[in-house]
């Protein structure tokens, strides 16, 4: 029996935001298991828009309604386009395409948070109890994301969520959390990471653009959700914007690995540029999929209510709030005001004249008329915007 389309499109929105995640830790970490998540999660999605085309057609019976639920059909699209981007970084993993070790260390030196999965063992404090009774989040500074329950998933897992036995619990948190998070758990067992000693020269022009296209290609799906929630054209255009400095930055790796390549005959020396050009490749497309899901503004695109529905519907937001001059925020550091901890919305993105700031970290500095991009709760957005004003 086929489900509502809202079900499915809000199933397919909450999958593919944990998919990117599980995606690169799992080519960060050389981690096989987290890998093999990652593909299920595609055939997941797969399925998910087969199910949703079905039903939207089956909801069209008048020309209007056929093209509003052409936008719903291109949201959905999108999102499975950005499930397949996933699923090739995970495959790399599988293939046994590794980035090299220096990459490794420096992307994780700039990086705030990793993920991680373990399994809850029978003999676990946090067993049958809620995740807010369990105190993970404080004890441990690691935040449940994803909980896999045999062949269920719930994302996005509330804080009266019960964790049971054998549980296969997704974490999100502080790269040095993660070993105290584990203990916290009871998992004895810690990752083991075999990453190639490779030097490459001039490494570090490589790590900077593809952290910077991993970071935009992330902003862009997060502006053109927001965009569609409230029907703003100008954040649909940035959105346009950044899917062509993405492409500007592909071209620059790619020269970048070819003058490099020049230095290898092996094929397995070589397999690491490889794995450079395939995560830019697919972090190229998951900016295409933002700017498809952009262009039903930009186009003028009937656009259906389930849409916004489903934005508002998931239990973590984003929102755009505005630092205005003399706020409390102004000229202060996020880490002055504790932004993250007093509000609990987590700051993506600072947009600052014409420049983006992408994963501002605690010694950040707001200044007046900045944009902040921020994750978190309903809740935790009037807050902001109430130290903004």
């Amino acid at each position: 029996m086929l489900q509502p389309v809202k079900d499915l499109l809000f199933r397919m929105k909450d999958t593919s935001e944990l998919i990117v995640d599980l995606a690169y830790s799992a080519i960060l970490f050389d981690n096989e298991d987290i890998a093999e998540e990652v593909l299920e999660l595609e055939r997941k999605l797969h399925d998910l828009l087969d199910d949703t085309r079905v039903s939207s057609i089956l909801a069209a019976r008048r020309i209007d309604e056929a093209e509003a639920v052409s936008g719903v059909l291109q949201v959905a699209n999108a999102t499975e386009k950005i499930g397949n981007a996933a699923g090739d970084i995970a495959a790399l993993v599988l293939r046994g395409f590794k980035l090299p070790r220096d990459m490794i260390k420096m992307i994780l030196a700039t990086a705030e948070e990793t993920i991680v999965k373990t399994v809850v063992p029978d003999d676990s404090r946090v067993a049958d109890k809620t995740i807010n009774k369990t105190k993970i989040h404080t004890m441990t500074g690691m935040r449940i994301i994803a909980i896999k329950r045999g062949f269920e998933w719930i994302f996005n897992p509330t804080k009266d969520t019960k964790i049971l036995k054998g549980d296969v619990i997704f974490a999100r948190g502080d790269v040095t959390c993660v070993p105290k998070f584990l203990e916290f758990i009871g998992n004895k067992c810690k990752p083991q990471y075999t990453i190639p000693e490779i030097k490459i020269e001039n490494l570090e022009r490589a790590v900077k653009i593809l952290i910077k296209m991993k970071n935009l290609s992330e902003l862009a799906v997060d502006l053109a959700y927001l965009a569609l929630l409230h029907k703003n054209e100008e954040v649909a255009q940035e959105v346009v914007y950044l899917e062509e400095e993405i492409d500007d930055l592909r071209y620059e790796l790619q020269h970048w690995v070819l003058g490099s390549s020049r230095y290898y005959e092996d094929y397995e020396k070589i397999k690491p540029l490889m794995a450079i050009l395939e995560i830019a490749y697919a972090s190229e497309i998951i900016a295409d999929s933002a700017r498809d899901i952009a262009e039903l503004l930009l186009k003028k695109a009937k656009i259906h209510p389930i849409l916004k529905d489903i934005i508002m519907g998931s239990d973590e937001i984003v929102t755009l709030v505005e630092v205005k001059s003399g706020s409390k925020l102004s000229n202060k550091t996020l880490g002055e005001l504790k932004v993250e901890t007093n509000t609990g919305m987590h700051i993506v993105a600072i947009k600052r004249g014409n420049k983006w700031i992408t994963r501002p970290t605690a010694s950040t500095k707001i200044l007046a008329n900045d944009v902040l991009v921020a994750k978190g709760t309903k809740e935790g957005e009037a807050l902001l915007k109430k130290i903004c004003q």
